[in-house]
């Protein structure tokens, strides 16, 4: 079988390995310019898909980075909207806190216990605050919710029971039931709770 060898190289003038030749500029003098390279729209790489391009947080004109993007369902001084439970936080804080608290520690700890605590703490050092602005923080990194009118502890420490009231109520608005307790929210949810049938009788 004949073995075919590439074709000699045409050697240029000014070329090294041919003597003799005149040599040649390079660049010549009198080759134009290079456009300049304009990259296309279409040529931009597109993201990757599953990897979401992350945007940072806009700033405020103080340029205080915000804690959160969403908003409050409820304001904080719209107690109203519940009455029943502005009047028990207002009675009883430390009963609103132990419902907040145990949907937001997701059963680890009951509605007594946190309630228990929570009097203590305002009984003997009277500042509740110094636990309840801790959940409120909680609740915020939970639904991604902005941190407004002020941070978790002035919040607290000014407006306690208004800031009670309005975590009790976006815990409503968001589908916790924090009368029921954090388990029975989930057998609700889950649809565990269900009537076993009547009179089952299995069939040969």
């Amino acid at each position: 079988m004949p073995v075919a060898f590439p074709p000699a190289v045409q050697q240029l003038p000014g070329y090294a390995g041919n003597p003799g030749s005149v040599p040649v500029k390079f660049p010549p003098e009198n080759y134009p310019p290079a456009p300049a390279f304009q990259q296309h729209a279409s040529m931009a790489p597109a993201p990757s898909p599953g990897y979401p391009v992350q945007r940072p947080p806009p700033l405020t004109p103080g340029g205080f980075v915000p804690q959160g993007s969403s908003p409050w369902t409820t304001g904080i001084f719209d107690c109203m909207e519940d009455p029943t439970n502005a009047v028990m936080t207002l009675l009883l804080p430390c009963f609103t806190f132990g419902q907040i608290a145990e949907i937001i520690d997701e059963g680890r700890s009951t509605c007594s216990t946190n309630g228990a605590m929570y009097g203590c703490v305002a009984f003997l050092i009277g500042m509740p605050c110094l636990i309840s602005c801790g959940y409120r923080s909680r609740l915020r990194a939970k639904f991604d919710l902005v941190e407004t009118p002020a941070p978790d502890w002035a919040v607290h420490c000014l407006f306690e029971c208004c800031a009670l009231c309005q975590e009790y109520r976006e815990l409503r608005n968001r589908g916790f039931d924090p009368e029921i307790g954090w388990h029975a929210n989930m057998a609700r949810n889950r649809g565990v709770a269900m009537t076993p049938p009547v009179n089952q009788t299995m069939t040969g």
